[in-house]
């Protein structure tokens, strides 16, 4: 663990922490190795790691880091950056990785959207179904409204409590 801990940490504890940490993103739908991976970045001082340092970490194979980081970056929780004068990469977790991860799930509430007025005409907004659409397209235009401003409440509490970085 010589690339993420620092002088004092108890190697130990980070690793219980990871893997509890690991095991409530898994519990809340992350797979299992993308959550391991991401909890080890966010555990790390710099907060970026090489494959080699997570991989030495968590004990997994290079193919494992590589298709977690795959996916982690997929979702915007992680980066990937290249090491100056190098070939190798780091993965890196930002500060504010959830308000990334949170503001680009508006695409994906958008594409619902479109599916679900779609699913209202194609079974009619007066059926017992085509309500249940009507419904859950509210729901998802209210969430959509709401993340916004609530996302632009946290950048400006954010910069309030850490300040600008």
């Amino acid at each position: 663990m010589r690339e993420s801990a620092g002088a004092d940490r108890n190697a130990q504890a980070v690793s219980r922490f990871v893997e509890s940490f690991a095991a409530q993103l898994v519990e809340a739908g992350m797979p299992r190795m993308p959550a391991r991976v991401f909890a080890a970045l966010l555990s790390s001082d710099e907060g970026s790691m090489t494959s080699a340092g997570l991989g030495e970490q968590l004990r997994i194979s290079p193919a494992a880091v590589s298709g977690a980081v795959r996916y982690l970056a997929q979702t915007h929780m992680v980066s990937r950056e290249r090491e100056p004068g190098s070939r190798r990469e780091r993965y890196r977790v930002h500060g504010d990785q959830w308000y990334e991860a949170l503001t680009n799930r508006d695409a994906v509430l958008k594409r619902w959207e479109a599916a679900l007025r779609e699913g209202v005409t194609s079974l009619g907004a007066d059926t017992p179904a085509g309500r249940r659409m009507s419904e859950t397209l509210a729901f998802f235009e209210f969430l959509e409204s709401e993340l916004a401003e609530l996302m632009e409440r946290w950048r400006v509490q954010r910069e309030k409590t850490f300040g600008q970085e």
